[in-house]
């Protein structure tokens, strides 16, 4: 049996290609990068040395087109500028709209794509990194629990049988992410999830919030701030 991870970098998709990896062994797992047309590239030279790390085959879509109507604050083309508060402080702002940094459908997209070369790959699952703290507030559509088990039915009656979407966090908070990694030894050192494309992770994005209090929660220091 094999395995493609949806894997952007950050800590949650890295710690599902640990987890696969120690179910499947390195030889069955595939890690699918997909690029949105975001502003910098600093998850896919994340994505690059993980893969190295783990010596699993290594895929690279470019979906950025798709994107291009988008004004996201995340995408390359948006002039708008990437909130520097937190998640919580942003759901507040929003009424139970999404946040800016929210990619229409991206995960829809993305997971879509993934079936059609899972498929073509031999693979029976794919894995991705959704979690609850995502979807809290509405803040991420499809992070959310009832779009993970719409899109799961979606690609395995589409598949023929043959895919299972698997998101083993999508009821875990981040702090719980961060604590299977640690249990797993993932290199979180690697990992990249701020939304500035700097030398350093800005510390003041939503993502770099969040990923700071996960560490935190678990007593240590994020591993990429060091």
């Amino acid at each position: 049996m094999k395995a493609m991870v949806l894997f952007s970098g950050g800590i949650d998709s890295t710690t599902c290609l640990g987890m696969a990896v120690e179910k499947y062994g390195p030889e069955n797992v595939i890690a699918l990068s997909i690029s949105y047309g975001q502003k910098h590239t600093k998850e896919i030279e994340a994505s690059d040395k993980i893969v190295k790390y783990y010596n699993v085959e290594h895929i690279y879509l470019d979906l950025a087109k798709i994107f291009q109507y988008s004004d996201c604050s995340l995408l390359s083309h948006s002039d708008k500028e990437i909130p520097k508060e937190s998640y919580d402080e942003q759901i507040k702002s929003t009424n139970g709209s999404p946040v800016s940094t929210y990619v229409p459908f991206r995960n829809g997209l993305f997971l879509s794509s993934a079936a059609s070369i899972a498929i073509s790959k031999g693979c029976s699952e794919i894995y991705y990194g959704a979690h609850a703290d995502d979807a809290a507030g509405s803040a991420y559509p499809d992070c959310s629990s009832d779009f993970n088990n719409a899109i799961n039915e979606a690609i395995y009656l589409g598949s023929g049988k043959q895919i299972k979407v698997v998101a083993p966090f999508i009821n875990a908070t981040k702090d719980q992410v961060v604590k299977k990694g640690l249990e797993l030894n993932v290199p979180y050192k690697y990992t990249w999830s701020c939304y500035e494309g700097s030398e350093k992770p800005c510390g003041k994005c939503g993502t770099c919030i969040d990923r700071a209090r996960a560490f935190e929660l678990n007593g240590i220091n994020d591993p990429a701030m060091e």
